[in-house]
């Protein structure tokens, strides 16, 4: 079983981390639960794209730095797929 911690720490960086890139790409963020979604699914994509290039960060303010760029991958992929109106 999770620890519930553990969980409440996962999604309050989630949603630091969508918050963080929704307002580098889009300059505000997209609200609470977007921003959480988008941040849980960056850090995904953040680390699977550093273990594929083979970039190495440690500590906590790596992997932030790691989930905020996979992030703001995310976004931007989206944005191409579903230009803003």
């Amino acid at each position: 079983m999770h620890d519930p911690h553990s969980l409440i720490g996962m999604v309050v960086v989630g949603i630091l981390v969508g918050w963080l890139a929704s307002v580098l790409v889009h300059g505000k963020g997209l609200g609470i639960l977007p921003d959480m979604v988008v941040g849980i699914l960056g850090s995904f994509i953040g680390t699977v794209l550093a273990d594929k290039l083979d970039i190495h960060i440690g500590g906590f303010l790596g992997a932030l730095c790691i989930s905020i760029l996979g992030a703001v991958v995310l976004l931007v992929l989206i944005r191409l797929i579903k230009p803003a109106h």
